[in-house]
């Protein structure tokens, strides 16, 4: 099975990119959210660690918000809670998808979480800062201040350009991303 990590900016278009491949995909937003609305271990893990903000079940973004908001600490708090469960998720993902040639992993904290194997493609998705600004803003509940948190604790974009063994310019065209996806798997396959 050949696994291929999705890389890029918060807002780059990584999600589209992964889906255009065309593989099973493991979407990790998805299930973070998913997390928050079924699973009450989590939340009780949360409420635990951070009685302060996570209140009520099923969690909504808005407690995580005000809790990655309330305290430069709680970030690292949810991650270190919640990644665990993902990592068992993309384990089973991976167990339902062994006969697959190809699986996508869309993991917005891939290298940063050192979710990958050394064996993965790693793909980064490159769009422009003024296309990423405006679907960013697009984005239901849009807060810049937790933007920027995230954004600090993602490696640079250089860096996730050098340890890529791809790279394709998003300018979110269907044409444009299939042309590069096909090259991709043509090198790959």
């Amino acid at each position: 099975m050949i696994r291929i990590g999705i890389l890029g900016k918060i807002g780059s278009g990584k999600s589209y990119i992964a889906k255009n491949f065309g593989y099973p995909v493991f979407n990790a937003d998805k299930e973070v959210s998913e997390l928050y609305r079924v699973n009450k271990k989590i939340f009780k893990k949360l409420n635990k660690k951070l009685p302060k903000y996570i209140k009520t079940f099923p969690i909504d973004k808005v407690q995580i918000s005000k809790a990655i908001l309330g305290d430069k600490t709680n970030l690292k708090k949810i991650i270190n809670i919640v990644h665990v469960e993902i990592r068992k998720r993309m384990k089973l993902f991976l167990k339902k998808n062994k006969s697959k040639k190809i699986v996508i992993l869309d993991v917005p904290l891939l290298l940063e979480n050192k979710i990958n194997n050394r064996g993965d493609i790693l793909v980064y998705v490159d769009s422009k800062k003024s296309d990423i600004e405006k679907r960013i803003k697009k984005r239901l509940n849009f807060n810049l201040k937790l933007y920027n948190k995230f954004k600090k604790i993602q490696f640079s974009s250089s860096y996730k350009k050098k340890k890529s063994h791809f790279i394709i310019k998003n300018n979110f065209t269907t044409k444009a991303v299939k042309r590069h996806i096909n090259n991709i798997l043509n090198k790959i396959l």
